[in-house]
């Protein structure tokens, strides 16, 4: 019997390459099919974000052949960085459709290659990055609803006013209802107001009031918690292992596939108790269970039984978490990048609970 070396596990990874994990992913990508209902739909309309991220790569020769470094980032010092852009179902966190590739490329370039996992029945929370004329014509073209941010200071034609306060406007060629609100946010530290500038699809004011519009908006924000899973919880902040352009994105795609495994069988686990909010299963809990089935080798060993869903869905359901509240946080960069930089005033890194105090819709002036 020959014992493999120990860089056999790596020669094997090389040669099964990343379509076949490209592939699995495509398998398993999708909002989670067991959940129809106010947790995952607005109105009807499955609610899903779209925004983008950057993942470290390895500094090595091969890799920087094909993802480069931030420009000014420390004279060159710094780690190469790929760009992952995805489309999350916001009720489940699960992964619709992803893309990545260089970061020498902006984000709104990936979009296109998102479009057609847009179907009508969806609508598609996005921020101010996404709202250029020709992206939102693109994503109307689907089918799909759109609710995107605008700069505040972007000026709307007002062609007519509704009775909620919203009026209709024009971006590009698409007819859009523009809803401006000022939200105010109470918590422990305080109020804090500020002002957004909303553009939509749904033209109906009756069906689609535009407070409503403005509360849904803020489940955009559940898009940033599927990437601080994936990059905090399963990754721990950790640089990608592979040093191969290759590697990377076999890496990637192995990573994506974890991810919506865990992310499915939370969705099936909260599912067979009717009235429970996937948001109330722990994405920790389920990685933990996951991890000591692999170092249990369950299913490894002849004449075991194969139960790695079942097992994570107990786990789930036995540590429940409470019910969701609003919480807020401080946009400031999360990982110092010089320890002489972090010296000085104290930097609030806290995140507090957080309740709706206001909505208010501002009122357009007259077309």
């Amino acid at each position: 019997m020959v014992a493999p070396t120990a860089s056999a596990p790596a020669q094997a990874r090389r040669r099964v390459g990343s379509k076949p994990l490209r592939w699995l992913f495509d398998l398993l990508r999708g909002p989670a099919a067991t959940l129809h209902g106010p947790q995952t739909h607005w109105r009807g309309l499955l609610v899903v974000a779209l925004d983008g991220t950057t993942m470290t790569v390895p500094d090595s020769p091969a890799v920087l052949t094909r993802f480069t470094k931030q420009a000014g980032n420390h004279g060159g010092t710094g780690y190469p960085q790929i760009r992952l852009l995805a489309l999350v179902a916001c009720g489940t966190r699960t992964l619709i459709d992803a893309v990545f590739g260089p970061i020498t490329s902006g984000e709104t370039t990936y979009v296109p290659r998102l479009l057609p996992s847009l179907r009508p029945g969806m609508i598609l929370l996005a921020d101010r990055n996404f709202a250029a004329q020709k992206l939102v014509a693109g994503i109307a073209d689907t089918g799909s609803e759109v609710l995107v941010r605008l700069k505040n200071g972007r000026r709307m034609p007002a062609l007519a006013r509704y009775r909620d306060g919203s009026y209709l406007s024009v971006l590009g060629p698409v007819r859009v209802r523009v809803v401006d609100c000022e939200i105010t946010i109470t918590t422990t530290a305080g109020k804090h107001t500020g002002l957004y500038r909303l553009a939509t699809t749904l033209l109906d004011h009756n069906r689609h009031p535009a407070a409503e519009l403005a509360t849904l908006y803020h489940q955009r924000w559940e898009i940033e918690t599927a990437y601080l899973e994936l990059k905090s919880t399963i990754l721990g902040g950790r640089v990608l292992r592979a040093r191969t352009p290759g590697g990377v994105e076999q890496e990637i795609y192995a990573l994506l596939v974890v991810y919506q495994l865990l992310r499915t069988a939370m969705a099936d686990a909260t599912s067979t108790r009717p009235g429970t909010d996937p948001d109330r299963a722990g994405f920790t809990i389920a990685w933990q269970a996951a991890r000591d089935q692999i170092i249990l080798a369950a299913g490894v060993i002849a004449d075991t039984v194969i139960d790695l869903a079942g097992t994570i869905g107990r786990h789930i359901l036995a540590a429940l978490l409470p019910a969701r509240r609003l919480r807020v946080s401080p946009r400031i960069v999360k990982r110092a990048i010089s320890k002489y930089q972090a010296r000085g005033p104290r930097i609030d890194r806290s995140s507090y609970k957080a309740t709706t105090s206001s909505i208010e819709i501002l009122a357009a002036t007259s077309p």
